[in-house]
């Protein structure tokens, strides 16, 4: 496996996800799960965001207690289908500053088209997370990542639901420091670079598009 790679096993987002694989959950029900699903899978993705102590008063005493350290995390989301999981990853970090990376898969060439871009200030300073519900090829990860570096971006991670073992080995080859958190990796992608045995085109179905 990649040493990037982190597969969270936990019982409910294994659960969870058996769900959001069924033809027949509907798309609120996908929703809904996707955000459940991502919020587990951000608490290993944050596990090792920096900490400084600060005093406060509880209502009985002062205390040292920890906070996050630095400038505000940066959430990106990879259009369209990352947008799935950043209202729940703004529950969980209200304070996050947001960005959007727009792109499109060429269904022919399976390469990415890129169409927007708008990220937050002073990336280098930020720890960055990166959403996209599925890593396919990785093309479009990468192409991602390669902007958002570009940008000043350091610190980077990236949190999908399902992976390809090509889109992992692609991300690990084009980008070794940046780490992948995903509920499951799965056997290979299809002739026309969908992951099997995957849950379908995650837009689609999320948005009850066809």
């Amino acid at each position: 496996m990649s040493q990037t790679l982190t597969v969270v096993k936990h019982p409910l987002v294994q659960h969870k996800l058996t769900l959001m694989r069924d033809v027949k959950t509907p798309s609120s029900k996908f929703r809904q799960l996707l955000g459940e699903i991502t919020q587990l899978l951000a608490y290993e993705a944050t596990r090792d965001l920096p900490l400084e102590m600060r005093e406060i008063d509880t209502p009985l005493q002062s205390m040292e207690s920890p906070v996050l350290a630095g400038k505000k995390l940066a959430l990106v989301s990879i259009l369209r289908a990352g947008n799935g999981m950043l209202d729940s990853l703004l529950h969980l970090i209200p304070s996050a500053r947001v960005g959007f990376v727009g792109l499109y898969r060429d269904e022919e060439t399976l390469r990415p088209v890129q169409y927007y871009f708008k990220v937050p200030e002073a990336l280098a300073d930020r720890d960055a997370l990166v959403v996209d519900p599925m890593l396919a090829t990785g093309n479009s990860s990468v192409a991602a990542i390669d902007l958002l570096k570009e940008a000043g971006a350091t610190r980077i991670r990236f949190l999908c639901l399902l992976a390809a073992p090509e889109g992992v080995a692609r991300m690990e080859e084009a980008h070794p420091d940046v780490p992948v958190i995903t509920a499951a990796l799965d056997e290979r992608l299809s002739d026309v670079g969908y992951i099997l045995p995957g849950l379908g085109d995650a837009g689609d179905r999320m948005f009850g598009t066809k």
